[in-house]
């Protein structure tokens, strides 16, 4: 890694280009995610075929995010970013074209999932490539970098692009629009980018090659602390994504408009992105297990609640829903070291240990909006974000295992310490 201003801020110079690449794709790829499901349930969708729409886009997700890792070994980070690019383009035309004019959700589905499939093979498989390049004393600021390109274009930048267009271009326009970044971020992340092939595995047969991508499966179960991760991992994200699909409706019966709602929105992943960098950094200072398992689990066991009870009691207090929202925003990034902390357990496989990780990423998509669409309609709004709540505090209580060896030295010696 790069001595300079770029090593010491945790990057590389090879990865620079790539870091704005995936912020543009990423930008593109979600612009629409605060406001798509109200726009299908005004326009006949109820609340359940839209979280079921969401949660069928988040198991595509979880596939691709699953094998990414091992097909970045595999082909090599710039053919899986194409394939990734591609499938993403292929899905979007076929959704807006067809499926959103007609509200068939035969068409939606599918067309809508093939779009799920590309930004994991894209955005991860640019992940995967950092988790070699970094030094381990840095790893956990990289991919602290790595998210705030990804949740800043992802979440932030999207969503305040949407509440700038949307009264001007409309719905479908901005949804078309998202090609637009999407093919920026491409040519910046592929074309441009500094990508040697130094992390590409290579393989003397076909057999070999295929039991290498099982181990996207397998490392789950050989090394059961990584399981555990994707697990965490999982939770981590879930309650953030399956906010969109109901959490909207409730603020606008507050009070709220739709503008303002994604402005809180964008403060939410702009907190988000911020403390990405600075957990990891921290992470790096004060042990990764602890902050995912304190500031992340905890803190986001507290802090999304605040979401339904500081808008119930205060009524739509714009000043005091954006605070609160900082804050969850701020401990959903705690959970950064994980991108640390899983590979190190692998560290002969970190790119079946990252195919966990990514697994877990991708999950969290679908798990968030399927909690909604089981149990909305018995627990309502309130229910719903205690259920997150209650997962949170199981992935703190998850990540008291999830210890790298030297840490078990240490837990052990205190033990035989205090038993004598």
């Amino acid at each position: 890694m790069d001595k300079g201003l770029l090593g010491k801020l945790g990057m590389d110079s090879k990865m620079a280009m790539g870091f704005i690449g995936i912020l543009l794709f990423m930008m593109g790829d979600g612009l629409e995610q605060g406001w798509l499901s109200s726009y299908l349930i005004d326009n006949g969708l109820t609340v359940q075929q839209s979280a079921l729409l969401f949660s069928v886009y988040g198991f595509a997700v979880a596939i691709a995010a699953w094998f990414s890792g091992v097909l970045a070994e595999v082909l090599g980070p710039r053919k899986t970013m194409t394939i990734g690019v591609v499938l993403f383009v292929i899905g979007t035309v076929i959704f807006l074209v067809v499926g959103l004019k007609t509200m068939n959700l035969a068409v939606m589905i599918p067309t809508y999932s093939l779009r799920g499939l590309g930004y994991p093979l894209f955005a991860y498989s640019f992940l995967v490539w950092l988790t070699y390049y970094a030094p381990a004393e840095k790893l956990g600021t990289a991919v602290g970098w790595f998210w705030v390109s990804f949740a800043a274009g992802l979440n932030v930048l999207g969503a305040y692009y949407s509440s700038f267009v949307l009264p001007y271009l409309g719905e479908m326009k901005t949804l078309w629009s998202a090609l637009v970044f999407v093919a920026l971020g491409a040519i910046l992340a592929i074309a441009l980018n500094k990508d040697d092939g130094s992390n590409r595995r290579t393989f003397e047969t076909k057999a070999e090659m295929i039991k290498y991508l099982s181990k996207g499966i397998t490392i789950a179960f050989e090394r059961p602390k990584v399981g555990l991760g994707g697990i965490v991992r999982t939770i981590n994200t879930a309650g953030a994504y399956g906010l969109v699909v109901f959490l909207p409706a409730y603020m606008i019966e507050i009070g709220f408009t739709r503008t303002e709602w994604l402005q809180i929105y964008g403060a939410l992943w702009t907190s988000n992105v911020i403390f990405n960098i600075i957990w990891g950094v921290v992470g790096d200072k004060l042990g990764w297990r602890n902050t995912v398992m304190w500031f992340g689990g905890v803190g986001c066991a507290i802090t999304i609640m605040t979401l339904y009870y500081i808008p119930k009691f205060m009524g739509p207090n714009y000043l005091a829903t954006i605070i609160v929202a900082i804050c969850f925003g701020a401990c959903v990034a705690a959970f950064v070291p994980l991108s640390a902390l899983i590979p190190s357990l692998a560290p002969e496989n970190r790119g079946a240990a990252m195919s966990i990780l990514n697994l877990g990423a991708g999950l969290s998509t679908f798990v968030g909006p399927a909690i909604v669409g089981l149990f909305i309609g018995s627990v309502g709004t309130v229910g719903i974000l205690w259920i997150y709540s209650g997962l949170y505090l199981l992935s703190a209580f998850i990540m008291r295992f999830v210890t790298l060896p030297k840490e078990e030295e240490s837990i052990n010696n205190l033990s035989d310490v205090q038993a004598v």
